[in-house]
């Protein structure tokens, strides 16, 4: 008997489970079908079947959001009220649903009852940060931002913490392209913990593209400075929002306070003066170094600084048309002094080597250059990394005085030495120039084959260049001699024969007027000219490249460069912001757009 009566239960409650199941399995199949239905735009038939589900709470979770919105939508508010009646007597903490009765009392029109209703429910739930959450983030979902802004509020007031939400409450703000409040906001979010300054960062630097967000931050920052001048966070802030504007010096002036304020010990300020020096902003680089070895007069900043100046004013120098042969001097004297100053060590490798260069490609000392370099690849302590700097660079000088076994021997060295690094690729790269000048296509090809693929983009992109310039070049011409005679040619100019280079080029452009290469030939000749100062002719030859061969891979390069002359050399400003805007509307994928659009706006008067 007993076990007949247990194999009873266990068959009833499978039954039941069975059953459970079943209705379970059932209503899912129902609510699918509502959903489809009602996403369908067929409402009658979805209201049935949504009707009919809203009999048990158990399907609510399910069906809310569409039974709710179709309802709002059939305009039938009794129907509303009554199921969201029902909805919060079985769900009485679920903040969902009450945020929903504020809607409709939103939809009926009444909009005292929907102000009330919404202030009573944020005073309700304001204490719990959960509820606070679950309430806001349904709230911006259905377009109540002002409400959720009024609820963050609350809860910040009655947790007595004016940071709470920061980061949510800034997202909102930017939504509402409400710009004060949203900088404010993302201030608290930095100010929380320091890994947040980073992200903060990161936000800012999309946001920050819109010139009106920019000057808001920069105001409001100033303002929170003066009055927390002990917040390093203010001014770092700051500093960073005028390098991401390019205004270095406004950025150096900051920096120099927070130097002296917070005892940095001129770290900061170099880090300006190297993106002051990256963006060709040589004055402003100038400045900042000069300010470094005034203020901090030992140490390693001062050893940077003292060789970097010299840098930027030789960068400067080499940027000036016709270049100043007498001030090229002069930095090599200055190169001279320091090392003399500091000794000859692994600060100033790299001064020694800059000044070798100039000995032997403005000054044509090559004995000089020769024996600096020599001398200090040689010596015993130097690095490796330096070691192979001064062969390529001795490779480079022996090229120059067209001896190209010795040039290809040391870059064979360096190759051999420092296999799948960087400098080993530079110097699988000069080798292949070297083929290429001396009309060696098939091995200079087999170098930039294996170049294309390098790890640094600057060497590998150079690589593909190349190999372009000699597979459009000798497409067509099998003996490859036109090509030839280019590659010999381009030699020329590098060795600095400038004015033999330049005749032949223009022997090729009269033999050669149909080639595919007259357009390679125009951009050598315009950069020729514009060395030797001869500004128009320069502008000449890039005219008829922009005009004759405009969509070809030199368009860009020759129309930015136009403008640039216009702009830097000639002083010709209206010009230059002509050929700007020309060059936004033509090129719009050049890789000078950034360079251009900056350019142009600067000189529109625009505060970048």
């Amino acid at each position: 008997m007993l076990k007949k009566s247990v194999e009873k239960r266990i068959s009833f409650i499978v039954l039941i489970i069975i059953n459970a199941f079943t209705i379970v399995a059932q209503n899912s199949t129902q609510v699918q079908l509502a959903n489809e239905y009602y996403q369908n735009g067929d409402i009658l038939k979805a209201r049935d079947i949504y009707d009919q589900l809203a009999k048990d709470p158990k399907n609510y979770l399910d069906i809310h959001n569409n039974y709710f919105e179709l309802l709002i939508q059939q305009k039938d508010f009794k129907a509303v009220d009554k199921y969201l009646k029902k909805a919060e007597k079985a769900f009485p903490m679920d903040i969902y649903y009450k945020i929903d009765r504020a809607r409709l009392y939103q939809s009926m029109g009444d909009m005292n009852l929907y102000t009330k209703y919404v202030n009573d429910l944020i005073e309700r739930f304001k204490s719990s940060e959960y509820q606070v959450r679950l309430g806001t983030k349904h709230m911006l979902s259905k377009q109540m931002s002002q409400e959720a802004i009024k609820m963050y509020k609350a809860s910040r007031a009655a947790v007595k913490d004016e940071t709470k939400y920061a980061l949510e409450m800034a997202n909102v703000y930017r939504q509402l392209d409400q710009k004060d409040n949203m900088i404010g906001e993302y201030l608290n979010f930095a100010s929380l913990r320091p890994g947040n300054l980073r992200y903060v960062k990161n936000i800012l630097q999309t946001v920050l593209q819109d010139q009106e967000y920019m000057e808001a931050f920069q105001a409001i920052l100033i303002e929170k400075i003066q009055k927390n001048p002990n917040i390093s966070m203010y001014g770092d802030l700051l500093v960073w929002v005028n390098i991401q504007r390019k205004d270095f010096y406004a950025a150096f002036i900051q920096a120099k306070a927070l130097d002296k304020r917070f005892k940095e010990d001129g770290f900061r300020l170099m880090q300006i003066g190297d993106l002051a020096m990256e963006n060709k902003l040589y004055d402003d680089a100038i400045s900042i170094f000069s300010y470094i070895i005034e203020k901090y007069t030992v140490g390693n900043v001062y050893s940077t600084s003292k060789r970097k100046i010299i840098q930027a004013r030789e960068s400067k120098i080499k940027t000036e048309f016709p270049i100043d042969k007498n001030a090229i001097h002069q930095l090599t004297l200055d190169y001279q002094n320091l090392i003399k100053e500091l000794g000859l060590n692994n600060s100033t490798y790299d001064a020694y080597r800059g000044k070798a260069i100039l000995h032997a490609f403005y000054l044509y000392e090559y004995d000089s250059a020769i024996n600096i370099l020599q001398n200090l690849a040689k010596r015993p302590r130097v690095d490796r990394k330096t070691k192979a700097k001064s062969k390529l660079d001795l490779g480079d000088i022996y090229l120059l005085i067209d001896e190209p076994w010795e040039s290809t021997l040391l870059y064979s060295q360096v190759e051999k030495e420092n296999k799948s690094s960087t400098i080993g690729y530079e110097a699988k790269l000069r080798n292949a120039k070297l083929n290429y000048y001396t009309g060696n296509f098939d091995l200079a090809k087999g170098h930039l084959d294996i170049l294309k693929q390098a790890t640094t983009k600057e060497i590998a992109n150079d690589a593909i260049f190349l190999s372009l310039l000699i597979k459009d070049n000798t497409m067509m011409d099998s003996s490859e001699y036109v090509m030839k005679e280019y590659a010999a040619i381009e030699l020329l100019q590098f060795q600095n024969k400038n004015d033999e280079a330049k005749n032949a080029y223009e022997e090729m452009l009269v033999k050669y007027t149909g080639h595919s290469i007259v357009d390679e030939i125009h951009w050598q000749i315009a950069n020729l000219e514009l060395k030797q100062g001869n500004f128009q002719n320069a502008i000449n030859h890039l005219q008829i490249i922009y005009k004759q061969h405009g969509q070809d891979i030199l368009g860009d390069d020759a129309l930015f460069l136009m403008a640039d002359i216009n702009e830097n050399q000639l002083g010709n400003k209206d010009a230059a912001m002509e050929m700007y805007r020309e060059f936004l509307t033509t090129y719009p994928g050049s890789v000078y757009v950034s360079d251009a659009r900056k350019r142009f706006r600067k000189m529109r008067g625009d505060q970048i």
